[in-house]
């Protein structure tokens, strides 16, 4: 598995995801880069992504939904605060209604996540910000935590 640690900081109001490839920084960028790559493995795989919208620059914004075994649909967004090809991303991350719209009863996360170069490739960094302990709690109880460490398994078979 890709990823090496996982993080939870209830202090600090974060969880820091550490993945390790053995590929260049350059095509790691890419697997978020590009939304078709994107959709191999955002999301764990009983829920695979379809991004209707993915613009990865500052006030660029992206637009995804997940299907779940069941055929149900979970659909999300992000608004891109930064982009520093192909070393950094930064986003807000938040959950939508069914007709895409950002949903107010929904936490909002912020995320970082940079890429540096290694002796045998890339280390992927992705911390999230919450706004509060409750906010941390309910996503994490949700799965997000586990979903996003399934969802990073899925990289190395996309860039092999």
């Amino acid at each position: 598995m890709t990823v090496i640690s996982t993080e939870r900081d209830a202090d600090q109001l974060t969880l820091t995801f550490v993945a390790e490839f053995a590929a260049p920084v350059e095509r790691v960028w890419q697997v978020w880069a590009d939304a078709r790559q994107l959709e191999r493995w955002w999301g764990p795989p009983t829920w695979p992504a379809t991004f209707e919208v993915l613009e990865l620059a500052p006030g660029g914004r992206a637009s995804y939904y997940m299907t779940g075994p069941e055929g149900e649909k979970s659909r999300g967004w992000w608004r891109i605060t930064a982009a520093d090809e192909p070393n950094r991303l930064e986003f807000e991350d938040g959950f939508a209604d069914e007709n895409g719209t950002p949903s107010d009863s929904m936490p909002t996360t912020t995320a970082v996540v940079t890429l540096e170069a290694t002796a045998t490739g890339t280390r992927m960094v992705t911390l999230s910000r919450f706004t509060s302990l409750e906010q941390m709690e309910q996503l994490v109880q949700m799965g997000m935590e586990e979903g996003m460490r399934q969802a990073m398994g899925q990289i190395d078979a996309l860039l092999a």
